[in-house]
């Protein structure tokens, strides 16, 4: 298995560490059936991308085997968010044929982490991910890794996510509460609903006038 070496660019507050350590509680207390998780956001910019690494993060540093999986085929930032300039094959050449599962998980620099990258854009994600291989993905996971953190597109500009959850045990929504009234976050959870009903709770981002900081609590999905 190939490495994939991670600059250490994210540089998290000891309050940050905390709560994502408090997240990572959260998570494993819903139930051990939890362990396929996606990561999805209401609009771009929610800071979906750093809350899954950051969460897969947590979780492999309390020993937990984790693979975190960039399903962002539209849009993926992660390996530019984590200062990784080589292209790697990924989640787009398996689910069109063009590469092993074996050859598309990474090894990385951190102890029980594994990534696999999204790989190229491709013109029609939402047929991907809703192929055979895409679920024999999900199910090889599930059976080799203690847990499964899937990075989404935003559910609130295309379909991709809810394709994705349906396939997982449980989501996570990342709401930036600068940028969303709690009216159209509700009406993201329904339709998040409707792909996999187990929703663990909500990432409240940015939540300081614009700072970073991030909190979590369980989503009750009440409009006001």
């Amino acid at each position: 298995m190939e490495e994939l070496r991670i600059k250490d660019e994210i540089i998290l507050t000891s309050q940050e560490k905390e709560i994502y350590r408090t997240l990572r509680t959260n998570v494993e207390f819903t139930g051990v059936e939890n362990r396929v998780i996606a990561i999805t956001s209401c609009i771009p910019g929610d800071g979906k991308t750093m809350v899954s690494y950051n969460l897969a993060v947590a979780l492999a540093e309390a020993g937990k085997k984790t693979v975190l999986v960039d399903a962002d085929l539209r849009k993926s930032v992660l390996l530019r968010r984590l200062d990784i300039s080589q292209t790697f094959e990924g989640l787009s050449h398996l689910l069109s044929g063009h590469a092993e599962m074996k050859n598309v998980i990474y090894n990385t620099d951190i102890e029980n982490l594994y990534l696999i990258p999204a790989g190229i854009r491709p013109s029609n994600s939402p047929e991907l991910l809703g192929n055979e291989r895409f679920k024999l993905l999900i199910h090889t996971l599930d059976k080799n890794y203690d847990y499964v953190i899937i990075d989404t597109p935003p559910l609130g500009s295309v379909i991709d996510a809810a394709i994705i959850a349906k396939e997982c045990h449980a989501s996570i929504l990342v709401i930036s509460s600068d940028k969303l009234s709690r009216s159209e976050a509700c009406n993201i959870v329904e339709q998040l609903r409707t792909a996999n009903s187990n929703i663990l709770g909500a990432v409240i981002n940015k939540t300081n006038h614009g700072e970073k900081h991030y909190s979590y609590d369980k989503y009750s999905g009440t409009s006001d």
